[in-house]
């Protein structure tokens, strides 16, 4: 198998369609699985995709929970280590691809490029009715194209690309990092995390034609990430993924003189968490943060 699609859905009956005519129309001269993975959904998605793998026998194959686990980044991580391709292509439900040879695209520089690990390319935003919007802050991190490496990375003044931008080798069983990482540093955050994977092993390139579409949608009630976030303490939630994160980069690869400026910038960043908003989860991080990025990173004190 060439490549696997890894398609992330919960409750997306109402975008699902746009999703899969996205991934069917794909022309390639190469067989590519869909792997979707659902999380106990209760609008339809599940007949959907029921109904999707019968019309289409041998290309689908459906992962459905029995019970919503709650942590989407669970699933992907179990989606991807049953993908059989080569390489990988990663879309949530609620985006879609818009070019139809994005795949063969992706796959042929790969093909022709063994030193780079991963592609990425730019997208269209959208809103929830699948209107263009604006986001600057967000059109600001991913305004580049060419070479990504992990220097680029660290720094942190893009990022590499969006999930469904995202084709990459697949590494998830090469044994070189421990991948369960991506469903422990955080319960939502994924793409983060498998660019890290990605960068540590090679360099991304990013075509700069748009070939997707991401739905950014923002409302208290809603079920996509940037709506939960507005009803939890995100700020708190990214300081504790940096710091497993950090630990996790520090058992896997090891640090550098750039790793310990970067726990002295994180620690600055969890004190004044800390003094703005004083309680049981911030002190418990506090400390955490001081024992690790001060006591251990910098101090040496194991």
């Amino acid at each position: 198998m060439k490549l696997s699609v890894i398609l992330i859905t919960y409750n997306h009956a109402k975008y699902l369609k746009k999703a899969v005519d996205g991934i069917l129309s794909q022309e390639t001269d190469f067989d590519f699985e869909i792997i979707a993975i659902d999380d106990c959904s209760t609008d339809g998605t599940i007949e959907m995709l029921r109904a999707y793998k019968k019309e289409n026998p041998g290309r689908f194959r459906l992962m459905i929970r029995r019970k919503n686990l709650g942590r989407p980044t669970r699933n992907v991580y179990l989606a991807s280590m049953a993908a059989r391709g080569e390489y990988l292509a990663y879309l949530e439900g609620d985006d879609y691809w818009t070019d139809n040879q994005k795949l063969q695209k992706q796959v042929d520089f790969l093909d022709s490029h063994p030193q780079y690990m991963g592609t990425t390319h730019s997208f269209t935003l959208i809103g929830e009715e699948g209107e263009p919007i604006q986001n600057e802050s967000l059109e600001r991190l991913y305004d580049w194209d060419g070479d990504y490496t992990f220097e680029d990375w660290k720094r942190g003044e893009a990022w590499p690309g969006q999930t469904a931008s995202n084709v990459c080798r697949n590494f998830y069983h090469n044994g070189k990092l421990d991948y369960r990482i991506l469903y422990r540093a955080h319960d939502f955050i994924d793409d983060g995390v498998i660019f890290t994977f990605i960068l540590l092993q090679g360099p991304i390139f990013r075509f700069k034609a748009a070939m997707a579409a991401h739905r950014f949608v923002e409302k208290k009630e809603g079920e996509s990430w940037n709506s939960i976030k507005l009803r939890r303490d995100y700020q708190i939630e990214e300081q504790e993924l940096k710091l497993r994160m950090m630990r996790w980069v520090e058992k896997n690869v090891g640090l550098t003189d750039f790793g310990k400026a970067k726990a002295r910038r994180d620690f600055k960043a969890v004190a004044g968490l800390f003094v703005k908003n004083p309680s049981k989860r911030t002190y418990a991080l506090l400390m955490s943060a001081f024992l690790y990025y001060i006591i251990h990173v910098n101090l040496g004190v194991k």
